[in-house]
């Protein structure tokens, strides 16, 4: 959920664990992706991990971008363009995911702007275990 772009960067503000969590749920950021992020607690299905992904996009979290990343598809560093702010998150569909599988796919639509533009990324996000844990392993552009 990375993008590329030229214009003026301004620093985006840090989540504060009583922000509203940037994924969607009701609660607050540090109740909710807040706790996986600190390594409280793990996702149980790839559909949570994948908003926590999304929170920690939010919250421009490299080190837990990088930890759920699979191994075989993970890179050495995450861009974070520190002029973008993910402003909503739609979940479209899910597929498989749950406790008693080992694989998963999230379709969802990223919601962005930055520097007066506004945009929203479309895409299907694979997840699988990996020791026991959900990844992400990767995702297919749907627009």
């Amino acid at each position: 959920m990375s993008r590329r772009r030229s214009a003026p960067r301004q620093a985006v503000p840090r989540l504060l664990p009583s922000s509203p969590c940037p994924c969607g749920l009701p609660g607050t950021y540090g109740d909710c992706c807040g706790r996986l992020h600190r390594g409280a607690a793990v996702a149980g299905t790839a559909e949570s991990l994948m908003r926590s992904r999304y929170s920690a996009f939010a919250a421009r979290d490299e080190a837990y971008l990088l930890r759920t990343w699979h191994p075989d598809t993970r890179p050495a560093e995450v861009e974070l363009d520190p002029g973008l702010r993910w402003t909503g998150l739609e979940v479209l569909s899910t597929s498989e995911g749950g406790a008693f599988h080992a694989q998963g796919t999230v379709a969802f639509k990223a919601h962005w702007a930055e520097g007066g533009e506004e945009g929203v990324l479309t895409e299907n996000s694979r997840f699988v275990r990996h020791e026991g844990a959900w990844v992400y392993l990767d995702a297919l552009s749907l627009g």
